[in-house]
C-alpha cells in the first residue's frame, strides 16, 4: 500500500482537494484491499477552502516518508507558498518521492523550484501566466497531464482525476485502473487534450496597440481577409502589424485569425444542428477540409469529435 500525502495550503481548491482522497481513496486491489492509504497534511490546523473551512489533523513533518505527494491548487495561485512547503517539497524530491500537482497547483510546484527545465501543464488559462512567472518551465497548454517520472502536473478541474486514474495505473496495472474509472464513473483514457477545452483568442484579450486590429478581426473573421487588409484596418504596414502582433500575442496577424475562426466554429458546433460543411464557411475558412485539418491541430480533435463532446442534446 502506498501512503498519500494530500497537501491542504490555505485557499485551497475543495474540488482539488477532494479528487486524490476520493479516486486514490476508494482504489482496490482484486484481493479487496486498498491500494493506496491517504492523509491530509498541511502547515496549518484550519485552512481556507472556498467556502468552507477544513480541520488539518496532520502536520507536514508526520507524513515526511510519504510515497506520494499531491498539491492541489489554491483559489490565488499567485499567493506565497507557505513557511516550509517550499522546503518540504524539495526535501520529499530529493528522497525519491513522487510529487504531483493539480490544476494551478503546478504553481507551488514552479515556486518551489520543482519544475525548471521539466515539461508541465497547468489549467488552460493559467498556462501563459505560469510560463510567464517562471520561464524556466517547459509549459504544455494542451496536455491533460504531464507525467515526467517522479514529478507530475495535470491540467484544470476533471484533469486531475485523469492523472489519478494513471497513477493508478503506474502502480497498479490496467485492471485496477479501470475499476478506479469505473467507480469514478470516469473514462480511463480520454480522447484529445487540454486543447478541446480551450477558448481561442477570446474576444477580451487585451494588447497595448493592438486593440482596434482584434476587435475588427472579431467583427470580420467570416470573411477571406489578407494580412494587407487586416493591416489596412489597423492603420499599420503589414510588416510594423506582424511585428506587434508577434510582440504582444506571441502569433502572426493570419494565426491569430485563424484561432479566432477556431472559437467561432467551436460555438456553432455546439450550439447549432449546421453541418460541418456550413460551419466552415460561415467562420471564413476557405474549405472543408481546410477547416477541418485546422480544426483539429488545434484542438486535438476533429469537428465532429468536439461536436459529440460538448453539445447537449435536445429534446
Amino acid at each position: 500500500m502506498y501512503t498519500v500525502a494530500v497537501l491542504a495550503l490555505d485557499d485551497v481548491i475543495a474540488f482539488d482537494l477532494a479528487t486524490p482522497v476520493e479516486t486514490l481513496g476508494r482504489a482496490r486491489l482484486p484481493d479487496g484491499r486498498g491500494g493506496y492509504r491517504i492523509v491530509v497534511a498541511g502547515p496549518d490546523p484550519v485552512v481556507e477552502a472556498g467556502p468552507v473551512r477544513l480541520q488539518v489533523d496532520t502536520r507536514l513533518d508526520e507524513v515526511a516518508h510519504a510515497d506520494l505527494v499531491v498539491v492541489p491548487g489554491r483559489n490565488a495561485p499567485h499567493r506565497p507558498v507557505p513557511d516550509g512547503v517550499a522546503e518540504f517539497l524539495r526535501a520529499a524530491v530529493a528522497r525519491g518521492t513522487r510529487v504531483a500537482s493539480i490544476c494551478v497547483g503546478a504553481f507551488t510546484l514552479a515556486a518551489a523550484g520543482l519544475l525548471d527545465g521539466r515539461r508541465a501543464t497547468t489549467h488552460w488559462l493559467a498556462t501563459d501566466e505560469l510560463a510567464r512567472r517562471f520561464p524556466a518551465v517547459e509549459v504544455d497548454p494542451d496536455a491533460l497531464y504531464v507525467d515526467n517520472g517522479q514529478i507530475l502536473t495535470s491540467a484544470g478541474a476533471s484533469a486531475g482525476l485523469d492523472m489519478c486514474l494513471h497513477i493508478v495505473e503506474r502502480d497498479y496495472g490496467a485492471a485496477v485502473a479501470a475499476d478506479a474509472a469505473r467507480l469514478a464513473v470516469a473514462p480511463l483514457q480520454r480522447t484529445g487534450g487540454q486543447g478541446q477545452y480551450i477558448l481561442r483568442n477570446r474576444p477580451t484579450y487585451q494588447t497595448a496597440t493592438l486593440e482596434k486590429a482584434l476587435r475588427w478581426i472579431e467583427e470580420n473573421a467570416h470573411r477571406p481577409l489578407t494580412l494587407a487588409e487586416i493591416a489596412d484596418a489597423a492603420g499599420m504596414s503589414p510588416r510594423t502589424l506582424t511585428r506587434h502582433f508577434h510582440a504582444e500575442t506571441g502569433q502572426s496577424p493570419i494565426q491569430w485569425l485563424t484561432g479566432v475562426r477556431i472559437r467561432h466554429a467551436q460555438e456553432l458546433l455546439e450550439l447549432t444542428d449546421h453541418t460541418i460543411d456550413r460551419i466552415a464557411g460561415q467562420v471564413g475558412f476557405p474549405s472543408p477540409s481546410n477547416f477541418r485539418v485546422q480544426f483539429a491541430q488545434t484542438v486535438r480533435v476533429s469537428p465532429s469529435a468536439y461536436r459529440k463532446t460538448f453539445r447537449r442534446e435536445r429534446r
